[in-house]
């Protein structure tokens, strides 16, 4: 079986050594282990460090294009260079290399195709209360939209098969670590989780430059993902509000009108025009509700043939 290591980077000249390091030689039940770096646009010497240390592969992008972009470059790349096994970490020496062995583990032994880390984030010192209680509500609304029970959605070190990484078609701009485990929910790819310990931090986060930042980016990314992946869902959510509004309204013009003496003519019209409104409204909401849906199933039979391309081509 052929391994893959894929390490995104961006201006990680510091790091990147510490981090290849650790990473293992020899595995049981793997043939051959190949590194792949993925230089994200630095501006530093981190293509010539990584050169210096004999990765095997370096793709380098022009500019820097973000995380999801280096991660979907990694996997094409890695999906035909013939990878049976896909490992992803990250260049800050965050997650550590001596644990890739446990992480393919399941995949070796065929039991999942995809395994996540658990970084245990109540256990993790360094992360304020804040981060904790942000980390576990994203990956909680993950679990709810894939319907998977993966415990540290954000964690960046996971092992994908080749079957698995086929299959992938990361469309958000922002982080891969979210939208893959509600398409492996969605495909019925199987996933599991093993735990895992971190390194201490050797610099700051970048995708969590800062707390407003962090929330505002991943809440978006949230609801760009239930848009895609759940539109009826998102759109009833959404206009069920505006029905009850309208028919609450409705009711108690009809209410008013039947229960009252010597009602003027007109009366009450305006919960008619405003209960009207609010229902027009839902239901607009929920025809783009039902629209999305039909895009879905097309966007699904699309993924499918372009499933079946790659994995002929291959």
């Amino acid at each position: 079986m052929k391994l893959i290591i894929q390490i995104p980077c961006y201006n990680e000249e510091d790091s990147l050594p510490e981090t290849l390091k650790e990473l293992p030689l020899k595995i049981d039940g793997i043939d051959q282990i190949e590194i792949l770096i993925i230089d994200d646009g630095s501006t530093d010497q981190t293509s010539n460090i990584a050169k210096e240390c004999n990765v095997n592969h370096i793709i380098r992008h022009k500019i820097n294009q973000g995380l999801a972009q280096a991660f979907r470059s990694g996997i094409e790349f890695c999906v035909n260079q013939s990878a049976d096994i896909i490992v992803n970490t990250d260049a800050d020496n965050q997650y550590p290399g001596a644990m890739i062995p446990n992480l393919i583990e399941p995949i070796v032994e065929k039991k999942a195709d995809i395994v996540i880390g658990d970084r245990q984030i109540g256990k993790i010192g360094h992360f304020s209360r804040t981060k904790k209680v942000l980390q576990r509500l994203g990956s909680w609304t993950i679990r709810k939209v894939s319907g998977t029970e993966i415990p540290d959605a954000p964690c960046g070190f996971r092992a994908f098969s080749k079957e698995a990484a086929l299959r992938m078609n990361v469309l958000t701009d922002y982080t891969y670590t979210l939208e893959t485990i509600i398409q492996a929910g969605r495909n019925n790819i199987i996933m599991t989780s093993i735990p895992i310990y971190i390194n201490p931090p050797t610099r700051s986060s970048r995708l969590m430059k800062s707390t407003l930042s962090y929330i505002g980016k991943s809440t978006k990314t949230i609801l760009m993902l239930f848009v895609y992946y759940e539109p009826l869902r998102f759109f009833i959510y959404l206009s069920t509000p505006f029905f009850i509004f309208g028919g609450t309204l409705w009711l108690r013009y009809l209410y008013l009108i039947f229960t009252l003496q010597d009602v003027v003519s007109g009366a009450f019209i305006q919960s008619v025009v405003v209960g009207g409104i609010s229902l027009l409204f839902g239901f607009f909401l929920f025809c783009l509700g039902l629209i999305g849906d039909i895009l879905k199933k097309n966007r699904l039979l699309n993924e499918e043939q372009l499933y079946l391309i790659k994995k002929n081509i291959k």
